[in-house]
C-alpha cells in the first residue's frame, strides 16, 4: 500500500512524470486568452521539504527530480519542469523543497484563471489552506475530492484541467475513481481529465483503466513509466497518467520525455509507454 502522506514520495520518478506533463497541459491551455479552472481532487499539502524526516526516510527524490537537477539539453517538458522546481526553490539553486501539483499550477496562473483544491486529510488541508491563504484565485475545500469534482463540473469557464491523484490506500478507490470520472465526463465532456495511477498490483490498475477505456469516452491517452517489471516484490513498480482530451502534441512531448527518462530512472526490466487507448 502507498503511504497517504505524499511527503514520503515527493519528487520521485512518478512526480517527475506527473508534474512535467501537468505543466505542459497548463501551458497548452494558456495558448488561448479564455480563462480556465484547475480542479485538484487530492491536492495534498502544497509543498514538501526534502530535508525533513518524511523525504529523508525514503530518499525517493534522489532517484527522481535530483537526477535531472544539473542536466542540460533536456527535452522541452523536462526542461520546463526543472525550471519550475528551481524557481520554487528560490535563489540558492539547491534542491531542498518540492512543489505539489497546486504549486506547479499556481506559478503559471494568469489573472483570469482560478484553482479549486480539495484535500480531506486534516493536517495536509490545514497546510494547504495556509499556503494559499492570501490568494483570492484559489479556493481550498476540506472534503472528499471525488464528490467535490461532481459538484464542480461543469465550471462557469467551460474550460478546465482536472487532476485526480488519490492515495489508492483502499482497494475500492480504483473503481470509485473510474466511476467518478465517467460521471463527471457526462456532465462536462470537454474537460481535460488527468488521472494519476500507480502500479502496485497490475490487475487492480488495469481494472480501473479498462472501465474508462470501455466507457465510450473518446480521446484517451496512456503515459506510463515502469522502473521495474510488474512484481509483488518492489511495491510501486510503475506509475502513469491516463488523460482524457489531452491537448495537441502532449503525446509527442511525453514520448520525448520518457525516451530521455527511461535509461536515467528505470532499471533494465522497466519500460515506458505512450499509447492512444481510445482515439477520436
Amino acid at each position: 500500500m502507498l503511504s497517504y502522506r505524499h511527503g514520503f514520495h515527493a519528487g520521485n520518478y512518478a512526480d517527475v512524470l506527473k508534474h512535467s506533463m501537468l505543466l505542459q497541459v497548463i501551458k497548452s491551455m494558456q495558448k488561448k486568452n479564455k480563462p480556465y479552472v484547475y480542479i485538484d481532487t487530492h491536492a495534498g499539502a502544497g509543498a514538501y521539504s526534502l530535508t525533513d524526516d518524511f523525504a529523508q526516510k525514503t530518499g525517493e527524490y534522489l532517484d527522481g527530480v535530483a537526477k535531472l537537477w544539473d542536466n542540460t539539453n533536456l527535452p522541452t517538458a523536462l526542461a520546463d519542469y526543472v525550471e519550475a522546481v528551481k524557481l520554487f526553490n528560490g535563489e540558492y539553486d539547491e534542491l531542498s523543497v518540492y512543489p505539489g501539483s497546486p504549486s506547479v499550477v499556481d506559478a503559471q496562473l494568469r489573472e483570469q484563471d482560478r484553482m479549486l483544491l480539495h484535500e480531506l486529510h486534516g493536517t495536509d488541508h490545514d497546510l494547504l489552506a495556509e499556503f494559499f491563504e492570501q490568494d483570492k484565485q484559489v479556493k481550498v475545500i476540506k472534503g472528499d475530492g471525488l464528490k467535490g469534482l461532481i459538484a464542480a463540473v461543469p465550471p462557469l469557464e467551460r474550460r478546465a484541467v482536472i487532476l485526480i491523484d488519490p492515495s489508492y490506500e483502499i482497494k475500492s478507490d480504483y473503481i470509485d475513481v473510474a466511476n467518478t470520472i465517467i460521471k463527471a465526463h457526462k456532465k462536462f465532456a470537454t474537460g481535460v481529465f488527468m488521472l494519476w495511477y500507480p502500479v502496485v498490483k497490475r490487475e487492480q490498475t488495469e481494472a480501473m483503466l479498462n472501465l474508462l477505456k470501455n466507457s465510450g469516452i473518446k480521446k484517451q491517452l496512456r503515459i506510463e513509466q515502469a522502473i521495474h517489471a510488474d512484481s509483488d516484490e518492489f511495491g510501486m513498480t510503475a506509475a502513469g497518467l491516463w488523460i482524457i482530451n489531452p491537448p495537441w502534441q502532449i503525446d509527442e512531448l511525453a514520448t520525448e520525455a520518457l525516451t530521455y527518462l527511461e535509461p536515467l530512472l528505470s532499471h533494465a526490466d522497466g519500460h515506458v509507454k505512450v499509447e492512444w487507448e481510445v482515439g477520436e
